[in-house]
């Protein structure tokens, strides 16, 4: 989460919805947003994107009723993507990737294929999980526990306060706080870089960049799952195998979130007109565009979402080259609209941050749940969460929440109950070492 001045006004680089909201169960993060906290939020409406569907050789939009169709299409395979999971067995052996399920109803959005199909598909999938379909796990990803849980519904959050103010708001019932509710605890170091950690069966030893070293009983490990991929961390001992495994097979993926700021606008606005999307026939280029008349009314801001390769690719490229790219297809989709330069450009890059390595992790095929619980693992004093090890729901703010009280409840009855993690939902054949010692054998 990070709010970055642009142009005047303060825009979300990172996690902007909430995302599951309506549904039977209550996304804790919804009441601090809406009511606790009141952060100006609004409904996004993704249902209007079959009505502004752009041709990519400057042809206007494509037909409302075609599009629709090819939707519906996109969605009821995806519908047969889950009644397909409710048929595999629960250890994960028999997951295929989003992919595989589509060839076997005969859906294939990425070829041949028109780009209506595959933009739409990119919609559904890429949009949302920032993979592919290929690489994305068909059972843990279906049906979608957020959306099964909380509800469908998604809100965008655009309060110049910044959607991190929760994180603010949940430290001030441990942490102290300025006049603007701002931690300010001088026990929360800032500008430490951990490049070290050193552990054995009597403590954990933490040392950062600036030659400082931290004593403690116990840690517990809140990078991204990037940086545990990276080398920034040299663990001492090294990490055993089983949780080298854990973390080197999970994708950590990319989302990038471009703005641009015109001197006017060009595009159209009104009920239905938030997201406008172009159907290139390259896969992911420049696609998923959102305006803001409702959020920043009269900032004449446009954001254009990027996800995967073409994250990577933008992030090494002068930002000049992705500002003349994204203007080139905004020319394409709007050919009447006299579309002028735009007058500044800012591109996240989260992909080369050493204290990132990208924007949240997707759950990719091969991947069962008993392994993928051996990320949240302790090693002996070395405790872990974050996104990456919600149970239900990485990839979602709500669910680095509900990481962050999991991981403490592991820790707490380890500390006061002496009680040791077991990872969850051992299988056939498969076996894990915690703490030095085997918890599941093979059978």
């Amino acid at each position: 989460m990070h709010k970055h001045n642009f142009g005047g006004l303060n825009v979300e680089i990172g996690a902007n919805w909430v995302e599951g909201v309506g549904g039977d169960k209550l996304n804790p993060i919804w009441p601090i947003v809406n009511s606790t906290l009141k952060l100006r939020n609004f409904y996004s409406d993704f249902d209007s994107v079959v009505g502004n569907v752009y041709k990519e050789d400057g042809g206007g939009l494509y037909d409302e009723d075609y599009v629709q169709q090819r939707m519906d299409r996109a969605y009821e395979v995806d519908d047969m993507g889950t009644n397909l999971t409710k048929m595999m067995d629960p250890s994960g052996r028999d997951d295929i990737s989003i992919l595989a399920m589509q060839r076997m109803f005969n859906h294939q959005p990425n070829g041949p294929a028109t780009p209506v199909d595959m933009v739409l598909d990119y919609f559904i999938y890429d949009y949302e999980f920032a993979e592919p379909p290929s690489v994305t796990s068909l059972q843990n990803t279906h049906p979608l526990p957020t959306e099964a849980d909380f509800g469908e519904d998604n809100h965008f959050v655009a309060d110049q306060r910044g959607f991190e103010s929760i994180i603010h708001y949940i430290g001030s019932s441990y942490l102290a706080t300025d006049a603007n509710g701002t931690i300010s605890d001088r026990r929360v170091l800032l500008n430490k870089v951990v490049r070290q950690i050193a552990y054995n069966n009597r403590g954990v030893v933490v040392k950062t960049e600036d030659g400082s070293s931290y004593g403690a009983d116990f840690v517990v490990v809140s990078t991204s799952l990037g940086v545990l991929q990276s080398d920034l961390i040299q663990f001492t001992p090294q990490l055993p195998f089983w949780k080298l495994a854990a973390i080197y097979r999970f994708d950590m993926a990319v989302y990038t979130k471009i703005f641009l700021k015109f001197p006017r606008r060009f595009w159209p606005v009104g009920e239905g007109k938030q997201f406008f999307v172009y159907a290139s026939r390259r896969r992911g280029y420049y696609g998923m565009w959102q305006s803001f008349e409702r959020e920043y009314p009269g900032a004449n801001v446009l954001l254009v979402t990027v996800t995967g390769d073409e994250s990577r690719r933008i992030e090494q490229q002068p930002d000049s080259v992705t500002k003349a790219e994204a203007v080139a297809v905004l020319r394409n989709m709007f050919p009447d609209a006299d579309v002028p330069d735009a007058t500044d450009i800012y591109v996240p890059r989260w992909w080369s941050n050493r204290f990132f390595k990208g924007s949240y992790s997707n759950w990719p095929i091969g991947v069962n749940r008993y392994e993928y619980d051996q990320l949240r693992a302790p090693v002996g004093r070395v405790y872990f969460t974050g996104e990456h090890t919600s149970e239900y729901y990485n990839g979602y703010v709500h669910g680095a929440y509900l990481a962050g009280v999991d991981s403490a409840d592991i820790l707490i009855n380890r500390i006061f109950k002496n009680e040791e993690y077991e990872v969850r939902g051992k299988y056939d054949n498969q076996a894990a070492e915690v703490n030095g010692k085997v918890i599941a054998e093979a059978k």
